[in-house]
């Protein structure tokens, strides 16, 4: 016996929850399963909508006029890339017209922050405004992002007062010394200094930066000292590193820190911190293993929870049963060695793209493994990439077509099956690295896909 639901959703990332959550509150019964674990814990924890418009070939590509009527522009002499973009709205009528923001419109992209914006309440900042924020990450960049947590508001590189960057000697992999420069030569319009301080010493090497958050939620003692106040220490003789373009020293008035700050106590322990450092105190998104992107991992199954969403992790789709009408019936479900049928009415396909695996390639070509559904794609190799490493790589847009109700379509630009849909990675058109785009496109997708989902099942 199939184990049926109104709808059944195929993924575990931000797009698969997304739909789960859409077509749960359109009164459908929903299930949701995926193979692996979300990625959301291998991410920043940043929400972008649109930060850039990548440069593109001309939709006019000859130049007028002697003597070089006729000519194709050369790839250097493509315009340049919009971005950062201060409103992500306003961008996206210069997006190519297969990018999902285009076939779906941008009300899409403003439902799906509006839902994502319900579902994590105040841990996240941003809902007030269609503008984009600058937040510094790992890297030493400034990135343009929709929604940021409410721990990196202090952070912001729009704020002009004077920081420090923290860094520990024993986390190699994040040099504060270096992102402060990075962020000086990224233009930021304050005065900024890095400095090293012991601190993550008293714990292993290899202690993961989940170890530590729970030290400061638990204000473990650390050196006779607890964790809080030991940080502090350690940070306070920095306070008036940092100097201004006169040569003076300015007393710093916030501090940003690696995101490690707590985790179930996070607000306590920033606000003790700014307490005995006598600044505002911020976290920078780091590298994976993510800790922001835990935090909304665990508040975005909690959602699930809460809308009455049924899901399982670690259990791939192997194949699928279709119907008569073109629609399918059951998907083959892989549970420890035994395939199990699970029934409903309609189906989201949520299981990312060429990172996440949800799109499998090789030298014969890209699929969509889960529903076999069709991947639009030069048939010469050698036109699914550029020689320039940050030019516009065509592969970055491969993945499944949609409509504008977010349904699955075949290489004739039909319904590929009645009753399947696709959001997220999977889906093609945008270039989400280069655009910064991954997670509003992952909403837009999601949000569409669930809601119509929902109104094919319960029709």
């Amino acid at each position: 016996m199939a184990i049926d639901s109104d709808v059944l959703v195929v993924g575990g990332g931000l797009a698969a929850i997304t739909s789960a959550v859409a077509a749960a509150r359109e009164g459908a019964d929903v299930r949701l399963v995926s193979h692996k674990s979300s990625t959301l814990r291998q991410a920043s924890g940043l929400i972008d909508a649109l930060g850039y418009v990548p440069a593109t070939e001309p939709a006019t590509p000859l130049r007028e006029g002697p003597p070089t009527a006729g000519r194709e522009l050369d790839r250097d002499e493509w315009p340049d890339p919009e971005g950062p973009l201060a409103d992500p709205f306003e961008a996206i009528d210069r997006l190519p017209e297969s990018h999902p923001y285009r076939v779906l419109g941008a009300d899409a992209l403003r439902e799906g922050l509006t839902l994502f914006d319900d579902l994590v309440g105040d841990a996240y900042r941003g809902g007030h405004t269609d503008s984009n924020a600058l937040v510094p990450t790992f890297g030493g960049s400034v990135k343009p992002t929709a929604r940021y947590p409410a721990a990196a508001e202090a952070g912001l590189a729009s704020d002009d007062r004077p920081t420090l960057i923290v860094g520990f000697r024993s986390l190699t992999e994040y040099d504060a010394r270096a992102f402060a420069g990075r962020l000086e030569a990224a233009g930021v319009p304050f005065d900024v200094a890095g400095a090293e301080v012991e601190f993550a010493e008293a714990f292993r090497a290899d202690t993961k930066v989940t170890r530590l958050a729970k030290a400061l939620d638990h204000d473990e003692e650390i050196d006779g000292a607890p964790a809080r106040e030991a940080l502090a220490k350690a940070v306070s003789p920095h306070l008036h590193d940092v100097v201004d373009e006169a040569g003076g020293v300015d007393r710093v008035e916030r501090v940003g820190f690696p995101a490690f700050l707590g985790d179930q106590a996070g607000d306590a322990v920033r606000a003790e911190l700014a307490e005995r450092l006598g600044a505002d105190v911020f976290e920078i998104p780091m590298g994976p293993p993510s800790l922001p992107g835990l935090r909304l991992e665990d508040r975005l199954y909690d959602a699930l929870d809460a809308a009455g969403v049924r899901f399982e992790t670690g259990n791939p789709v192997v194949g699928i049963e279709t119907e008569a009408n073109g629609a399918i019936e059951t998907v083959s479900v892989d549970r420890k060695g035994r395939e199990t049928p699970y029934g409903a009415d309609a189906f989201v396909l949520a299981t990312g793209g060429l990172v996440g695996k949800g799109l499998d390639s090789d030298r014969e070509g890209v699929r969509e493994p889960a529903f076999g559904l069709p991947v639009e794609q030069p048939a010469d190799r050698y036109e699914w990439f550029v020689d320039d490493a940050f030019g516009d790589q065509p592969y970055a847009r491969f993945g499944v077509r949609i409509d504008e109700d977010g349904r699955a379509l075949d290489a004739e630009g039909d319904a590929a099956y009645a009753n399947v849909f696709a959001a997220g990675g999977v889906v093609g058109g945008a270039d989400v690295a280069r655009e910064k785009s991954a997670s509003g496109v992952s909403l837009a997708t999601g949000v569409v896909a669930g809601r119509q989902a929902a109104t094919e099942a319960t029709q």
